[in-house]
């Protein structure tokens, strides 16, 4: 038995790119075969360029930056399984990173971690257990990063409205050795649920169920054909 999980999806609370509220997520995902997801809400600057968040301190911050991920586990209690992850971009940095075993000790134990380079981020997130892997590394307008601070990559990113380029990433995290590698759909609108995801073999109940089972490799990703909407 195999069990399907959403590792990239965002909500309207906190991604201000996002269409789709927590509510419209959950309905998305009950009963599509999916037995739980990773909510990586972004934590960038658009998330807070808003005037009441965008000189408010940073424990008030990491408060708005959890309101998705308790409404959507408020909302899917019942139906499926959510843990809490994040896709950092840095200040004047251009890639996506994709964060898995964030705790809400985490956000608040280290100041605006936007601010830090991905180098700083990577040895912090690693003393913590944590896994950092870059998020669609061949889209346009990302630089592909050290492969040496990272943990894997993305090599699937379903969203229909971006050219990933999911062939090159894949072929380069063979390159690098890198056995954590992703899917995700990306998650923004409904149309974008279920493209990408991950099969695990055993039921993911903790982010210390998700790290161990990532380290493992004993998982296979899900590929879809991705319906493009529309060029970048």
């Amino acid at each position: 038995m195999e069990y399907l999980y959403e590792m990239h999806a965002h909500v309207k609370e906190v991604s201000t790119c996002a269409g789709a509220f927590a509510e419209k997520l959950v309905e998305c995902y009950t009963d599509k075969g999916y037995a739980g997801l990773v909510l990586t809400d972004h934590m960038n600057r658009s998330t807070f360029r808003v005037p009441k968040l965008e000189n408010i301190p940073w424990d008030e911050k990491v408060d708005h930056f959890l309101t998705g991920f308790n409404t959507v586990k408020k909302a899917a209690e019942g139906k499926f399984n959510v843990l809490l992850g994040m896709e950092i971009n840095f200040y004047n940095h251009p890639n996506d990173y994709l964060v898995y075993g964030v705790t809400e000790e985490f956000l608040r134990s280290h100041g605006d971690l936007m601010a830090m380079k991905p180098k700083e981020f990577s040895e912090i997130a690693h003393e913590n257990g944590l896994l950092m892997i870059q998020a669609h590394p061949f889209r346009r307008g990302m630089k592909v990063e050290n492969w040496q601070i990272l943990d894997g990559y993305e090599v699937f990113n379903g969203n229909p409205r971006h050219h990933s380029s999911n062939e090159m990433a894949t072929e380069w995290a063979k390159f690098h050795n890198k056995n954590i590698v992703t899917s995700g759909s990306d998650f923004h609108e409904p149309e974008d649920m279920g493209i990408g995801g991950i099969y695990f073999k055993t039921p993911i109940e903790t982010n210390e169920d998700l790290l161990r089972e990532l380290r493992s490799g004993n998982y296979r990703l899900k590929i879809t054909d991705i319906p493009y909407t529309r060029p970048e």
